[in-house]
């Protein structure tokens, strides 16, 4: 009886290590190539590595933040309404998680691309181009990390008893002050851990933006774009790849790290 429990630890354990491992040593891989080459830390305060940052960053927020005034309505009325088509409508939003992103591009681009269903007559009409552009860079993050958020909505809209609002509902309190002050709050711990995922999702975006925004240095370079770049290149090669990797990395984590602990200090509040 001990001895099995025992060979039952030990084999968690071992698992354990072994996953902690496989997902350690390419950081670790990362870190060691970077101490050895002594060009990493001008490659990243070069100009390129700084831009493709800023632009990331931006791209990446305003995207978040689409994601959550679009999303948000849409997850409500998924989770609290029965309605014909509901189970497409999940489909749909799960759709862009399951997919490769360079069929988001190429979607995009068949959609608001210049001869596409949608970007000709508004080329024609407005003179506006989405492809290739930062706005494309936006569209892109949007299409392939706006589900995350979504789906979590979803999750935590369905997690609040209807109760809630029959009661609000009872006291007085309209359909917006409810969903307001009764739904919002109740479901927040979801909802912000939505837009940790859709925010890093859309911060390592590559495939879509490749095919819809393209590679432009300032304009629709983001950093996993400026990564593979370096990659690619005579110059840089692998020790430029490297150096964008760990900065992003760096980056991304002090990002996380503040997200998650306003997400668990919501959390505790509540």
């Amino acid at each position: 009886m001990i001895s099995g429990r025992i060979a039952g630890r030990t084999t968690v354990a071992l698992l354990v290590f072994a996953f902690a491992l496989f997902y350690v040593l390419p950081f670790a891989g990362l870190v060691e190539r970077a101490a050895e080459d002594g060009r990493t830390f001008e490659l990243m305060k070069s100009d390129v590595a700084l831009d493709a940052l800023r632009l990331s960053l931006i791209t990446s927020t305003v995207a978040t933040v689409l994601a959550i005034l679009l999303g948000t309505p849409v997850a409500h009325i998924i989770a609290r309404r029965q309605f014909r088509g509901r189970s497409l409508a999940n489909a749909l939003i799960d759709l862009p998680i399951i997919l490769p992103p360079t069929v988001a591009g190429v979607a995009l681009l068949t959609a608001f691309g210049r001869r596409g269903l949608v970007g000709e007559p508004i080329e024609d009409l407005l003179g506006i181009t989405f492809g290739f552009t930062t706005t494309a860079v936006v569209m892109a993050q949007l299409l392939v990390a706006g589900p995350f958020y979504v789906r979590a909505a979803i999750a935590g809209f369905e997690s609040v008893s209807p109760d809630y609002e029959r009661v609000a509902s009872t006291l007085g309190a309209g359909e917006w002050r409810t969903f307001r002050e009764v739904l919002l709050p109740l479901a927040r711990s979801n909802l912000l851990a939505g837009i940790v995922l859709c925010w890093t999702r859309a911060m390592g975006e590559l495939g879509a933006t490749l095919l819809f925004a393209g590679n432009l240095r300032g304009e629709t370079q983001t950093m996993p774009l400026a990564i593979l770049q370096a990659f690619e290149s005579r110059d840089l090669g692998l020790p430029g790849a490297i150096a964008l990797s760990l900065m992003l990395i760096t980056v991304a984590l002090v990002i996380l790290v503040a997200l998650r602990l306003v997400t668990h200090r919501s959390a505790y509040e509540l």
